[in-house]
């Protein structure tokens, strides 16, 4: 119809064959797959930036202790002591002093530094007396844990210091509560802040009060070990050689 030797219109030469560049299809299907695969889908197409190396799991530091006594002789139950009483007693004294070690470095966890209450991988959000997820950083997430803990600690109804006073049906699972909110924010410490401790020279309490904490969780099962799994690369290593921890408490 065209004839044998005229040469097609431009608007018709697009349906014809495609001009020869050295590259087909196939070839340029397979360029865009391997750039995808290598941005492994982040919007983009940057690689996630490398995890940090973990400062706090170095032998110098996981040795380090305030004291040598062997803590699993503190956190066992008395015999003469009531196991509410002991919880209570316990759980109290936690929370002053994690709430203590948090302060020596809260002026490094600040809304821009701390955007999200994180530790190593893991994102933690809080939930409002409603159930509702409250996005805050990682100071503000702190101070909602000290805050309803402080509040939960004075309650006399709940935490009762008066003889004949009765704990309530659910103290064990409001301890259980706290203690998940107190790991929280020693996870924190150690993944975000430890290399302030150790500026502060303060890694030996952070290690000691860390071992404390969690043989006293887990000799009463009071944190589920899903939750502090984030931690078990530390927690092997600091319990696993508590009894030749090092001394690091300077004589004044």
């Amino acid at each position: 119809m065209f004839g044998g030797h005229g040469a097609l219109p431009a608007d018709r030469a697009l349906h014809g064959s495609p001009p020869k560049t050295g590259l087909s299809c196939k070839m340029v299907l397979q360029a865009v797959g391997w750039a995808l695969r290598k941005s492994k889908a982040k919007p983009n197409g940057k690689k996630p930036a490398p995890e940090e190396k973990k400062v706090y799991l170095e032998p110098e530091y996981t040795k380090s202790r305030i004291t040598d006594f062997e803590l699993k002789e503190l956190v066992a139950l008395p015999r003469e002591i009531d196991l509410n009483e002991w919880l209570a007693s316990n759980t109290t004294t936690f929370f002053h002093h994690i709430n203590l070690q948090y302060s020596t470095i809260s002026e490094f966890c600040t809304g821009d530094t701390c955007q999200t209450m994180a530790a190593c991988n893991t994102q933690y959000c809080w939930y409002d007396e409603r159930g509702k997820k409250v996005k805050c950083t990682a100071p503000q997430y702190v101070d909602f844990v000290m805050s309803s803990v402080q509040k939960l600690v004075t309650d006399e109804d709940v935490f009762p210091t008066k003889y004949g006073r009765e704990f309530p049906a659910s103290f064990e699972v409001l301890v259980k509560k706290t203690c998940k909110l107190l790991f929280h924010v020693l996870a924190h410490i150690y993944s975000s802040h430890f290399k302030e401790t150790l500026a502060l020279e303060l890694h030996a309490h952070l290690n000691t009060l860390y071992v404390h904490f969690i043989l006293f969780v887990r000799e009463f099962n009071l944190v589920d070990s899903k939750e502090t799994a984030v931690l078990d690369d530390l927690t092997g290593l600091l319990c696993s050689s508590a009894s030749g921890a090092q001394n690091h408490v300077k004589e004044r």
